[in-house]
């Protein structure tokens, strides 16, 4: 027997018992169960520290490390730049994994001397705290800068997962980060909301069928490719409760 139409009802719209239960069980299902964090760029204002490093770094294999290169690069794997450089390139002396070793523990030196949470962090993590959804964090950095960084911030007890993109097969723009992180939550990727800053970290989260909150760098802010985002916002200050009520339902 159909049910009589409830105000919430569409007009002309008839619902019957079993099928509301299975749409309210349905929309339980899709609300925000976890909230997967990025790290540069969302937790600490590191970008500008690799932007300025970068090319530097590089300077010793005898390859020029432009800001085109590095903005291109935001999101993906250290490992990934470096090989991929190397392919065009072919440098001589110093293999990769020594410029990649020498990169990182001068990024770390940066980090420790001048790194500093972004704006908004780590009140933005109290809304969703509070209501007992549990924060990770997934990076494409290596743990060593990661521990750096949540070591830095004193942000590390906020999380109940901190997850490097180093072991997975592939990095960002591939999904495997945010997949692997929602597996060891027991959470569904479906049920994940990503806060990402760089667009192959977007990209990443909707390939997991994530939701993707976007922080994009100001100079980025504009770009088209962010439109695949859920969500864009100016900076995390704007996690306020309000926008947590909206992203998380």
């Amino acid at each position: 027997y159909a049910m009589r139409r409830a105000d919430s009802d569409p007009p002309g719209c008839r619902i019957f018992p079993n099928l509301r239960q299975r749409e309210n069980i349905r929309r339980k299902q899709l609300m925000i169960q976890a909230v997967i964090f990025d790290m540069d760029g969302v937790l600490i204002d590191s970008e500008p520290l690799w932007r300025e490093y970068l090319p530097r770094g590089l300077a010793t294999p005898g390859v020029e490390g432009t800001p085109q290169m590095t903005v291109k690069t935001m999101g993906v794997r250290t490992q990934e730049v470096i090989e991929m450089l190397y392919r065009l390139h072919r440098w001589e002396g110093k293999s990769q994994e020594q410029i990649i070793e020498e990169i990182l523990d001068d990024v770390i030196g940066l980090i420790r001397e001048r790194g500093g949470p972004m704006a908004g962090i780590p009140e933005a993590f109290q809304f969703p705290t509070a209501r007992g959804i549990p924060l990770a964090l997934a990076s494409s950095s290596p743990m060593p800068v990661i521990d750096a960084i949540v070591d830095k911030l004193g942000v590390r007890d906020a999380f109940v997962n901190v997850f490097s993109a180093e072991k997975e097969p592939f990095g960002k723009p591939h999904p495997a980060v945010f997949l692997t992180t929602a597996r060891h939550l027991g959470i569904r990727p479906d049920a994940c909301l990503v806060v990402e800053d760089s667009i192959n970290g977007v990209i990443a989260a909707k390939a997991a069928k994530m939701r993707a909150v976007a922080i994009p760098e100001p100079f980025l802010y504009e770009a088209p490719q962010f439109g695949i985002a859920d969500h864009k916002l100016r900076s995390a200050i704007e996690l306020t409760p309000v926008t947590w009520e909206q992203l998380l339902a």
